[in-house]
């Protein structure tokens, strides 16, 4: 699964936080509660910034709301099963988009000794040789409002000792054709990236990028959100 992971506050990715930030819509999530959000860590209702397609077809960063609310709130949803699934079904075909992060977190899931599974450290993770990565997730409008989940898959086996799932990653290229509802999401399932580093996140350590010596970049480009989203039409 995925339930945490982190925008840092790079040349990059602090300027997708600000127009984040610029969106009516997040104005909307103030009145409601939200908090403005200017980089960290990210968890289940946190308001964080999303690309997706407006109504005009052009790539855009939106405020968005980690979780779909039901009965329970659900954060994650399968890529192998997504499509098919009512809860995900409309969002997988048209209502796609890319979460920025620098890296998510993961917990080492360990045995007990009755057989039961138990939290153990904590790991950061994301592709290698990069400086951050692009999460693919679905979003949905609940009260006038964006909120999404982030799709999972099967671990990479370098990784498959900390956790049976792994958020679906994109490189760049491909993360563009995720949000592009014209295109079949199946065709970019296979582009995943599953070449990753981690490291066991200790407090002494300073960021991550410090610590393992990470190159790369996860810039692109966006434009103003507004309240342009495709979902609101």
């Amino acid at each position: 699964m995925c339930c945490r992971y982190y925008i840092d506050r790079t040349e990059e990715l602090l300027p997708v936080a600000e127009e984040m930030n610029r969106s009516p819509l997040m104005q909307r999530f103030q009145h409601r509660g939200g908090k403005v959000f200017d980089g960290g860590e990210v968890r289940p209702t946190s308001i964080a910034p999303a690309i997706a397609t407006s109504r005009s077809g052009a790539r855009m960063v939106f405020p968005m709301q980690w979780g779909f609310n039901g009965k329970s709130l659900i954060i994650n949803a399968r890529v192998e099963t997504a499509g098919v699934k009512p809860m995900f079904q409309e969002s997988w075909k048209t209502h796609r988009c890319i979460l920025p992060a620098s890296w998510y977190y993961e917990w080492e899931h360990l045995p007990d000794a009755n057989g039961k599974m138990k939290r153990g450290d904590k790991f950061s993770i994301r592709p290698r040789g990069t400086e951050g990565t692009w999460l693919c997730g679905l979003y949905r409008m609940e009260e006038g409002l964006p909120h999404f989940v982030v799709l999972t898959r099967e671990p990479a086996e370098s990784i498959r000792f900390i956790h049976d799932r792994m958020p679906m990653m994109l490189p760049a290229l491909q993360a563009e054709k995720w949000i592009n509802p014209a295109l079949p999401p199946e065709e970019m399932i296979n582009a995943a990236e599953t070449d990753v580093v981690f490291e066991r996140t200790r407090p002494e350590l300073p960021l991550l990028r410090q610590a393992i010596g990470f190159q790369g970049s996860c810039s692109a480009t966006w434009q103003s959100s507004g309240m342009d989203l495709m979902a609101s039409s």
